[in-house]
């Protein structure tokens, strides 16, 4: 069965195209005007082993704001219809992925439930010139809504003795955490061939 999703988004602040395949082999084209970002969702598609193609124009002389909100509701709203009924997949993953100093723990439950728990420490403001650090918690929130899943994102670890948090490890080892985690949740499970991994019976 195939595990892809197309979803297009258009609203009077952005155009956002998304295009996955939970079967890939980790494949990326994207691009959304915020490099930082792009570097971000190529994270996801490398280590979730996905074929994700994300394309966003939105109106970044404002702010990257909806460029990103935008896109993380998009991405959300395709692995969920890639995922159809979830009959089979493993349902829950979850990921530790150290970055140098930095370390992250990622879990996530496909639950059809949207809950997300966020916790990392201050950062600085931006990363790049249009990346706002504050943007990552509601990225993952948007992200979570739109997907309909259970993620809990946290730093465990942040900074050498003495340091200050490197706010571009902090954010890139949440991304890759999420990554590993949703990669090990859609996996199918052998054991569990055709059937939805719930006592309810749905997902």
């Amino acid at each position: 069965m195939s595990r892809i999703a197309r979803i297009e988004r258009v609203t009077n602040e952005t155009k956002v195209l998304v295009e996955i395949d939970l079967d890939g082999t980790g494949k990326a084209d994207i691009e959304t005007g915020v490099g930082f970002y792009d570097h971000m969702l190529n994270q996801i598609a490398r280590h979730g082993g996905f074929d994700l193609t994300v394309h966003t124009v939105g109106d970044l002389e404002i702010d990257a704001h909806h460029t990103m909100e935008d896109t993380a509701l998009a991405l959300g709203a395709a692995f969920d219809r890639a995922l159809g009924d979830k009959a089979g997949i493993r349902r829950y993953g979850s990921a530790t992925v150290p970055m140098d100093e930095v370390l992250v723990r990622a879990a996530v439950d496909l639950s059809g439930r949207p809950y997300v728990v966020h916790d990392e420490p201050a950062l600085a403001p931006y990363i790049g010139p249009v990346y706002p650090t504050s943007m990552t918690r509601h990225i993952w929130e948007s992200f979570g809504q739109s997907a309909r899943i259970t993620l809990h994102v946290d730093v465990l670890r942040a900074a050498r003795p003495g340091g200050h948090p490197d706010a571009h490890h902090v954010v890139e080892a949440q991304f890759k955490a999420v990554s590993r985690a949703l990669r090990e949740a859609t996996a199918i499970d052998p054991r569990n061939a055709g059937v939805v991994p719930s006592t309810k019976g749905a997902l």
